[in-house]
């Protein structure tokens, strides 16, 4: 299956969806306009909606095999991850840990199933600042994904909480990355000279390469958000660094580049 990876130096990046739902570009965006989506025709289909992707990252590294987020397991049972896995050639069985960029639904959908491990010989690893956060009484009253997806996870004993600057492996670092959620992180790649970063949901469309003020509905903290989104995509624009993108169209690897005065999303 051509395009589902890539590699960066020695780490090797396989590209998994969860799904591909069809939906308004107002719902996850409503203070856009479909003049500005107009300006994207790639993005929408004859009807002018926009194909979203519940994205997950495996990743090759230090002789470990990782998964970065894990969908959403829709209660109409249309996930596609585990096939999705089994069709590129990743083993549930042999994932050494799952790390989690942050804790929305639809990046912890697969932690479990029936009660039990959905990769049974892997370390769970979370960000603490987003597990203090979502296991705040106030909050997590309002968040059944937490009680049926994280917090089981603790009481089987094989969650991990991780600090800022964790190493996963001598090649990959988590870096904060906050606003989509208090705790939120993305992870930088660095392998043989060569440069990579899994965005998480810093960016959810190719669109917020220009439209970088935009923020999604899902955005926690709406104004760090943005704040980080420009940071970072301006840092990934000027030093040229490959990028995998949960949400953006598969496989969701490209660059950020500047093109006619504008920056843009160049997959690859």
């Amino acid at each position: 299956m051509p395009g589902h990876s890539i590699d960066v130096g020695n780490v090797e990046l396989v590209s998994l969806s969860d799904g591909e739902p069809i939906r308004s570009p107002f719902m996850p965006f409503p203070d856009t306009t479909i003049e500005q989506w107009r300006e994207f025709p790639d993005l929408l289909d004859s009807d002018e909606q926009i194909r979203s992707r519940y994205g997950t990252t495996a990743v090759r590294s230090g002789g470990k095999l990782i998964i970065v987020d894990t969908g959403l397991q829709a209660p109409d049972g249309s996930g596609t991850l585990l096939a999705d896995m089994e069709r590129k050639g990743v083993d549930r069985n042999a994932v050494d840990l799952v790390v989690f960029t942050h804790l929305h639904p639809d990046h912890v959908g697969w932690n479990l199933v029936e009660g039990q491990p959905t990769f049974p010989n892997a370390r769970y690893l979370v960000p603490r600042r987003d597990w203090d956060h979502w296991t705040h009484a106030e909050v997590v009253a309002g968040a059944p994904h937490i009680s049926s997806q994280v917090l089981p996870l603790n009481e089987l004993n094989i969650l991990d909480l991780f600090d800022d600057d964790y190493s996963i492996t001598d090649e990959l670092t988590t870096v904060s990355t906050p606003g989509h959620t208090p705790g939120h992180v993305s992870i930088v790649i660095a392998s043989q000279g060569e440069r990579g970063y899994i965005l998480g949901d810093v960016a959810h469309t190719p669109a917020q390469a220009h439209y970088t003020d935009w923020n999604p509905i899902f955005d926690v903290q709406p104004s760090v958000a943005r704040t980080t989104r420009h940071s970072v995509l301006d840092m990934l624009e000027s030093e040229g660094i490959l990028v995998s993108a949960g949400h953006f169209p598969a496989p969701g690897f490209g660059h950020f580049v500047r093109s006619g005065g504008r920056r843009q999303w160049r997959g690859v």
